[in-house]
This record gives C-alpha cells, sequence and structure tokens, in this order.
C-alpha cells in the first residue's frame, strides 16, 4: 500500500506522533491509578493486573515519546540517513515490554488461582466498563495517528491502548461470572487475567514483527517500487527502468533507481533526466526523503541482459 499523508504530516510527522502519545501517556497514567486503587478495594485481581498493563503503557509511551524525538532529529555527519531508525527501535521495545508485562501478569494469575480468596465486589464492573470504552476511543485515535504518518512507534502505542481494552474486557468477564456463579467461581476473575495476558503476549508479537522487519531493512510494500518506476517512466528521456531497491527509515522512505536513456544522450542530459526522474518522484510520492538516480544506456543494459 502506497502511503498518504496531509500537508501537517508530512512535515511534521514526528510532532504529530508526540502530540498523540503524550494524550495517551496522561490518560494511562490515570487509568492505572483508579484500576489499582479500585482493584485492591474491590479484592479483584483481574483489575490489578490490568493496572500493571496501563502502569506499562506508561514505560512505553515514555518509550516511544524518546523514540519520535530522536527521529525527527536532522541527518548529521555520523547519521547521513538521519536519526529514522529510533523510530522502529522504540517500536521494538514497546513490543518487548507487552511481553514482559503479558508474562508477569500470567505468573501471577496463577499464583492467585492457586490461593483461595473472596470475589470481587460489583463495584468493580463500573470501573472496568468506563476503561473499556475510554481505552478502545484512544486506541483508534491513536492508531489513526500512526497510519497517517507511517510511524511503527505510534502504532505500537496504539496496540498497547488495544490490549487494555482487551485486558478490561476480559476481567469484565470475568468478574461477572464470579459474581453471578457465587462461590466455588471465585477465581473466574484470575482466569480472565490469566487470558489477557495471553493477549498481550499476542499483541507483542505482532507489534515486533515489523519494527524488526524495518530496523534489518526488509524491503516495504512492492506497490511502493512499482509507483516509483510508473512515475519515473512517464518522464521525459526516461526509456525504462533497472533496478529499483526502497527502504524505510523511520518516517522517510529512500529510493534508489535505475533509469535507462538514450545511449547518444550527453552527460548533461542524463543528469537532467535523472534530476527530472527525482522531482517527479518527489512530487508524486512526498513520502519519499530522498532518491538516487542511476543512468544507464539503454543499449548497454540490454546487451547484459541478453548476456546474463
Amino acid at each position: 500500500m502506497v502511503p498518504t499523508s496531509s500537508e501537517f504530516q508530512k512535515k511534521n510527522p514526528a510532532q504529530a506522533g508526540i502530540r498523540s502519545t503524550l494524550v495517551g501517556l496522561v490518560l494511562n497514567a490515570t487509568l492505572a491509578a483508579v484500576k489499582g486503587v479500585a482493584g485492591v478495594l474491590g479484592n479483584s485481581y483481574a483489575l490489578i493486573a490490568d493496572a500493571i498493563e496501563s502502569a506499562s503503557d506508561i514505560l512505553a509511551s515514555v518509550v516511544v515519546l524518546l523514540g519520535l524525538k530522536m527521529a525527527g532529529k536532522p541527518a548529521d555527519k555520523n547519521h547521513p540517513y538521519g536519526h529514522g531508525k529510533f523510530e522502529p527501535l522504540a517500536a521494538a521495545v514497546v513490543g518487548l515490554a507487552l511481553v514482559g508485562a503479558g508474562i508477569l501478569i500470567a505468573v501471577e494469575s496463577v499464583r492467585e488461582i492457586a490461593t483461595p480468596h473472596h470475589a470481587p465486589a460489583p463495584f468493580t464492573l463500573v470501573v472496568l466498563l468506563a476503561v473499556v470504552v475510554a481505552k478502545e476511543l484512544l486506541f483508534r485515535y491513536v492508531a489513526g495517528v500512526g497510519a497517517s504518518v507511517e510511524s511503527l512507534a505510534v502504532k505500537a502505542d496504539a496496540w498497547h491502548h488495544r490490549s487494555d481494552a482487551l485486558t478490561s474486557l476480559a476481567a469484565f468477564v470475568g468478574i461477572s461470572i464470579a459474581l453471578i456463579g457465587g462461590p466455588g467461581y471465585e477465581s473466574a476473575d484470575d482466569f480472565a487475567a490469566l487470558i489477557a495476558a495471553a493477549i498481550i503476549v499476542l499483541n507483542a508479537f505482532l507489534i515486533l514483527k515489523p519494527a524488526l522487519a524495518e530496523l534489518i531493512d526488509t524491503a516495504p510494500d512492492p506497490a511502493i517500487g512499482e509507483k516509483v518506476r510508473e512515475v519515473a517512466g512517464a518522464v521525459a528521456g526516461v526509456l525504462g527502468t533497472h533496478k529499483c531497491h526502497v527502504r524505510k527509515v523511520g518516517f522517510d522512505y529512500f529510493v534508489d533507481l535505475d533509469v535507462l536513456c538514450d545511449p547518444d544522450a550527453t552527460i548533461r542530459q542524463g543528469h537532467d533526466v535523472a534530476h527530472d526522474v527525482g522531482e517527479a518522484i518527489h512530487a508524486a510520492l512526498p513520502f519519499v526523503s530522498k532518491v538516487l538516480v542511476h543512468v544507464e544506456p539503454a543499449d548497454d543494459y540490454g546487451r547484459r541482459s541478453r548476456e546474463g
């Protein structure tokens, strides 16, 4: 899929991500405190586990903020391609934090299942219902920003919110079963926390996969390369294209492209064609930060293709 961006997001993708992350951080801090207190007072480990997950969200949001701030720094002598790798690195750290939170909740859930205790208090259901609604709305907001600025870190932060909504929903179901079932069903709350832990770990791997792929320069969607070839092929003087490599670094895309031109063209004419190709790609695909165009004689390419 070829990304699209608004004018503000093209100029300030990091700032847009930072703003959404700050909103999530403030809400997470509030919800973590509310859930933790309600969990202790209401005798619900599922709610306490939910509070732990929200606390991990706070740490994750801080990591995302730092990653976005670093990724937004301009290129320098030591980083000629910019600092964009900090963005998928932050996403990977968030994914690992989710794995840790899931394991911690699972271990504590098993311990609580083996320990006799009272059923949760009914008021915890009201707290959980409010949390589910708040976190789902926050997920949609942050995910929308992450998609519009093509940020893995912001998308990972959004899924942190979605996993929180899912754990709260699981806790709601577990506590409801415990209250409706009565004596003998007290552990339903803890089984719900265990299910929530599994959901969290699954989301963690869904976040880690694209983050690690970008860190090792896995090629992005082939549609981007196809669009680059299409735009280049329409430029006057271009007789065809050869190699086209695209890589994503943070918010930016970098393109290396070979274009085929008239073998009798002068160096100046070849240079002008390369310049026009670069300008056309930037105009059609504004998310592309840099374009490196290599000009090849069309007959030489045909000869090497036949010999190869």
